[in-house]
């Protein structure tokens, strides 16, 4: 593979930071951190490009919070200058890494996203009898900061930019991850391993996707897999032989263990895609997609919320309307005319 050098000139370039500023208060333009950015926005980008060109910049802290959509999570969002640092760095790394990414891994990439997943993900499973769906369990916070360095280098020699990439790996803050063992391991292996990646991070979504990216070209060149699809740590593989995917779920968790890596015991399984599979969100039947339950009480849960934020004139109407629209189109990649009259029909908007 072809390490490619020379990029720190373009990602301190004044434009690129410029550039990364713009994208990184897409949606928060009016939070009182970018706000006070903005106000001394050349000030505080040449600041930046002078930490970066002097290799004095250092992460701030994070600031962490819990959410439980689906699940638990742990949330770590950095300060904005990091991430205005986060989006200037994959600006430039990110094109060196994508033409080496499958066709069928799709998450945070430009043009890809959930539902273009779920029809791949409904192609393959109308056309197949089985499917073996397998979750990483606690992905983020099992990231093995040496392995993914390692796999960062296989494509990047530029001494300064992987300084930087340093920088943002080692400054992760600690996650919810637990002490496992895996082939080859004394008593103490696991405690001389830095892992974790905070979920809130531009970069850290595109270093999960570098780190499967071996395990994705494993399944497609090794396993000979001609059905898969990925979408962060959910993958499945798809076949008309259970016993097929037995196999390869052997393979597979043997791989995984490379990378520190290991399947949820409960939540990995093959199924007959006759019965309905579930994936992000939806549920796909031979013959129709649902949206799943849980998913349809979040969506009318943040529609009280609006109901209740637009009664007190805390958000205008402008805001009720993206919002609406936004969770319509995502209700349009399932068979919900009826579901959609349900909601909607009597959902009343109105102030105090």
């Amino acid at each position: 593979m072809r390490r490619v050098g020379n990029l720190w000139s373009q990602i301190i370039a004044f434009q690129n930071l410029l550039h990364a500023a713009r994208q990184a208060q897409k949606g928060k333009r009016y939070q009182a951190n970018v706000l006070q950015f903005n106000h001394h926005l050349e000030t505080e980008l040449f600041t930046i490009q002078s930490e970066l060109a002097t290799n004095t910049y250092t992460p701030g802290p994070y600031r962490t919070f819990e959410i439980f959509e689906p699940k638990l999570r742990l949330i770590s969002a950095a300060p904005y200058r990091d991430r205005v640092v986060h989006h200037a760095l994959c600006n430039i790394i990110v094109p060196v890494f994508e033409p080496t990414f499958i066709r069928d891994s799709y998450a945070n990439r430009w043009g890809y996203g959930t539902h273009r997943a779920v029809q791949r993900f409904t192609q393959f499973a109308r056309s197949s009898r089985y499917v073996l769906q397998c979750d990483i369990r606690k992905y983020f916070p099992s990231i093995d900061h040496g392995l993914l360095k390692t796999g960062l280098r296989r494509k990047i020699k530029c001494p300064k930019a992987l300084w930087l990439i340093d920088r943002i790996i080692d400054h992760s803050n600690p996650q919810n991850s637990d002490i496992q063992y895996f082939p080859g391991d004394d008593l103490l292996t696991p405690l001389s391993h830095r892992q974790g990646l905070p979920i809130g991070n531009l970069t850290s979504q595109f270093f999960a996707n570098v780190y499967l990216n071996g395990f994705d070209h494993f399944v497609k060149e090794q396993l000979k897999a001609q059905k898969y699809v990925r979408y962060v740590d959910d993958f499945a593989l798809f076949d008309d032989s259970r016993e097929n995917l037995e196999q390869a779920r052997q393979a597979i968790e043997a791989f995984l263990t490379q990378l520190r890596l290991k399947i949820h015991p409960i939540k990995s399984q093959i199924v007959a895609t006759q019965h309905g599979v579930a994936f992000l969100g939806f549920r796909i039947f031979p013959t129709h997609i649902r949206v799943q339950n849980a998913n349809i009480r979040r969506g009318r849960k943040r529609l009280r919320k609006l109901q209740k934020a637009y009664a007190r004139g805390e958000i205008s109407a402008r805001i009720i309307d993206q919002s609406i629209q936004s969770w319509v189109a995502h209700l349009d990649h399932a068979d919900t005319w009826q579901l959609r009259k349900r909601i909607f029909t009597d959902l009343v908007f109105a102030r105090q």
